[in-house]
């Protein structure tokens, strides 16, 4: 599946999938949403896919939520979109086989909590974090980002707006691995051999396996997840909210 907003190329067990909006630091447009869930729907029914890479294109890695278009939203609007990237993230953390997100320059709202739901998350080069979603009343992602962080690091970025580095970021576990640009090609490899190591079923069910250490994901904590974005994104005047959010920034 390719496209204008994100690019995909199948290399025998490894399907990568590339964030192509460039000009908007790879934004989650509706469109780059519905099809990045497509892909990863289908990824996720190929028996034969052992790694999923999701990289961006450009400066950045995906600076969020597309707000390009905020006077034309209604709360509505925005309410439906922020439960499909919910049920994008879900897919994303539920997949059966190993997912790999390279993240580079701003990682920030939506497409910081993207990486959080991979299974490797990767620094190429450097990368910032920022989580801006409590700042307009939203709820997304939060109890995976505490899974992999811990409540405190996590409600001190949520609650206080920080810009988490690339070395902190590593240290607390959000990063796995923090590599130079050089060594990607190489790394990835050496990844790839690992996950196909074994047979596809021995594969699919030590990750499973494995994966049932971290917080539930079945049918209760995803419930759970989405109920609290709806509830926060269902207050009224969230579009507001996020309108004076933006002009504070703007102001900074």
């Amino acid at each position: 599946m390719s496209g204008p907003d994100l690019v995909a190329a199948r290399d025998g067990a490894v399907l990568h999938l590339q964030l192509n909006r460039a000009d908007k630091g790879n934004a989650l447009s509706s469109t780059l949403v519905t099809a990045l869930t497509d892909a990863v729907d289908k990824a996720s029914q190929d028996a034969n896919l052992r790694l999923l890479v999701i990289s961006g294109a450009g400066r950045h890695f995906c600076t969020g939520f597309d707000l390009s278009d905020l006077d034309n939203e209604t709360d509505d609007s925005l309410l439906s979109r922020f439960t499909r990237v919910e049920l994008l993230l879900q897919a994303v953390h539920a997949a059966p086989f190993t997912t790999l997100a390279l993240a580079h320059g701003r990682t920030t709202g939506a497409g910081a909590d993207l990486f959080a739901a991979c299974t490797e998350r990767w620094i190429v080069g450097d990368a910032s974090f920022t989580f801006p979603g409590a700042a307009f009343g939203l709820v997304l992602g939060t109890a995976r980002l505490a899974t992999l962080v811990g409540a405190p690091s996590a409600a001190s970025w949520l609650q206080g707006g920080a810009v988490v580095d690339g070395a902190t970021a590593l240290v607390s576990g959000l990063a796995t691995r923090q590599i130079e640009s050089s060594a990607l090609v190489a790394e990835q490899a050496a990844l790839t051999a690992r996950v196909s190591r074994l047979d596809g079923a021995t594969q699919r069910a030590i990750h499973a396996a494995i994966d049932a250490t971290r917080r539930p994901r079945g049918e209760a904590g995803d419930a759970e997840d989405l109920a609290r974005l709806v509830r926060s994104a269902a207050r009224p005047g969230l579009r507001d909210r996020i309108a004076a959010y933006r002009a504070a920034q703007r102001k900074r």
